[in-house]
């Protein structure tokens, strides 16, 4: 026996049944603040009762909105990222958003593609450690709303972490160690935040009187470890410092491959404390920053945009913390 399939209701259904004209059922909707309070409780009653959801795109004509907001990564599988995405949907889902994700695979080509073709379809960005110029950021910004994270712009919202507070954590742990010097192996080299990390590891650095060093570029993942290690140990430096927590686990194993013993012949450091910093072997030191909060404020930050009538950008940086494991220790004698 075939079923009949069900109808679904429309908007006209609704109107019907209600009592009122469809203009009013888009209005209960779309601009609640236009309809009586009693109505629109009436009007949404029955649309519940019919199974009646509006269609994001007729919601999109009338209110100039579609209720959705993008998320754009460059490496989708870093678990870097993992925290972000989560604090994002949070912040959109709590604000009846949908969010959507776009990976850009480390390329400025690529993301200036993804960010025209979603342009039409969404209501803002939220781009992180973007790898487009300046100029191209801002002229994304001219055509809506757009929130940066690991990167900051004059003239547009950012959430950065606190990298100059971190790398002095991080050069203070290892003079703390015994260590007169390091080699810093560096990511891309558009990379907003891997400069700040270099600057600061500089600056800090210099106020300790060690010695600052730098390899690169490096691509920051696993795979990336191989080459970033046989430099590290070219430098004879005792500390290794890598762009993010990818390639310091990529460079702990190469350095186990050699037969080289981390922390006792080298200690080494990553950024970011992804998933596994903590079970690779041995567990890894790192700087930690608020991921989490990091996606949740950028999307918070957007939203706040499509109200705000001054032209103000937000800067919001966040704190991070040095979380000390097994793979710093003092050099060897």
């Amino acid at each position: 026996m075939v079923r009949e399939r069900r109808r679904r209701a429309t908007i006209v259904d609704v109107a019907q049944e209600a009592g009122v004209a469809t203009s009013t059922v888009s209005r209960a909707f779309t601009r609640p603040g236009r309809v009586n309070v009693t109505t629109r409780e009436h009007v949404l009653a029955v649309a519940e009762r019919l199974g009646y959801t509006p269609n994001p795109a007729a919601r999109a004509l009338e209110s100039g909105r579609t209720g959705t907001v993008a998320l754009v990564l460059p490496d989708i599988t870093n678990p870097y990222f993992f925290g972000l995405i989560k604090g994002a949907e949070r912040s959109a889902a709590a604000a009846d958003y949908t969010l959507v994700i776009a990976d850009t695979e480390e390329n400025a080509s690529a993301e200036a593609r993804t960010v025209q073709k979603l342009g039409p379809a969404v209501d803002g960005f939220v781009i992180c450690a973007s790898r487009l110029t300046d100029s191209a950021l801002h002229e994304v910004a001219q055509h809506g709303p757009v929130t940066l994270v690991n990167r900051e712009m004059a003239g547009i919202d950012s959430v950065v972490s606190d990298y100059q507070g971190g790398t002095r954590q991080i050069v203070d742990h290892l003079a703390s160690l015994g260590h007169e010097g390091f080699v810093f192996l560096g990511g891309p080299p558009e990379s907003w935040s891997g400069s700040r990390r270099w600057r600061g590891l500089q600056t800090a650095a210099r106020d300790r009187g060690l010695d600052a060093v730098r390899r690169g570029p490096y691509q920051p993942t696993l795979g990336g470890g191989a080459a970033a290690a046989d430099a590290a140990l070219g430098t004879g430096a005792t500390a290794v410092v890598a762009h993010n927590d990818l390639l310091a686990i990529g460079v702990l194993g190469r350095l186990r491959e050699r037969g080289v013993r981390v922390p006792e012949q080298v200690s080494v450091v990553g950024f970011d404390n992804i998933f596994g910093s903590e079970f690779c072997a041995p567990p890894l030191t790192t700087l930690a920053e608020l991921v989490r909060d990091a996606g949740g404020r950028a999307v918070d930050s957007l939203l706040m945009q499509m109200q705000r009538r001054d032209n103000q950008p937000a800067r919001l940086v966040l704190p991070t913390q040095l979380l000390v494991r097994a793979s710093t220790g003092p050099p060897p004698a």
